[in-house]
């Protein structure tokens, strides 16, 4: 089983998102759109394993408030003059940092560890090549992505709303020649007193 753990997000902040992506994407036929169904925040990504029940188990243990989400504002990985990944920002307060060490404290008995590094949230949008943030051997940078830069910077800063996440949800990805397609296995709420986990249907 391939697993992750991510927030996800309002229907109405997802469509706004979907009609900004909508907007853009004329400009990159170039490079690979994340469809909308498929929105959502990275905590941390699992990868491919068996250890469902012990990683269901070690997430009931995460204690973590609810988290005030603003998405607004746009932007590129690694930069805007070598452009790999597009993406949504978004800003919310120590909650969220909390929420990710709490995450990852809990799954490292596992054998699970986190990406090095400041935890940055983003939604992406749009990958070319390898998708990595990081360019491997031979990649360029994707010149559609380029003119989604030009095309921005004519525009204000997108402003898609604010959310408040009450729970933190356990996927898996389900890769495919058409894509990948993500199935929520639990959710876990977020509340100053305990979590628990509920079975999703």
């Amino acid at each position: 089983m391939r697993l992750f753990v991510a927030l996800d997000i309002d229907p109405e902040i997802r469509e706004r998102i979907t009609a900004f992506r909508n907007q853009m994407r004329p400009h990159a036929p170039d490079v690979r759109w994340v469809g909308s169904e498929s929105f959502h925040i990275t905590l941390q990504f699992l990868g491919e394993t068996r250890k469902l029940n012990e990683i269901r188990h070690a997430l009931q243990s995460v204690k973590a408030a609810p988290i005030k989400l603003a998405y607004r504002g746009a932007g590129f990985f690694p930069n805007p003059k070598a452009p790999r990944v597009f993406w949504v920002g978004i800003e919310a307060d120590e909650k969220l940092q909390h929420l990710v060490a709490a995450v990852a404290q809990a799954l490292a008995p596992l054998g699970f560890e986190r990406d090095a590094g400041p935890f940055t949230p983003h939604l992406t949008l749009a990958r070319s090549g390898s998708g990595r943030p990081r360019p491997v051997p031979g990649e360029r940078p994707a010149s559609g992505l380029q003119r989604v830069h030009d095309a921005l910077a004519k525009l204000p800063p997108p402003d898609f709303g604010t959310m408040t996440a009450h729970e933190f949800l356990l996927y898996q990805s389900h890769l495919s020649p058409a894509g990948p397609r993500y199935e929520r296995l639990a959710a876990f709420a977020l509340r100053r007193s305990s979590t628990g986990a509920s079975e999703i249907p």
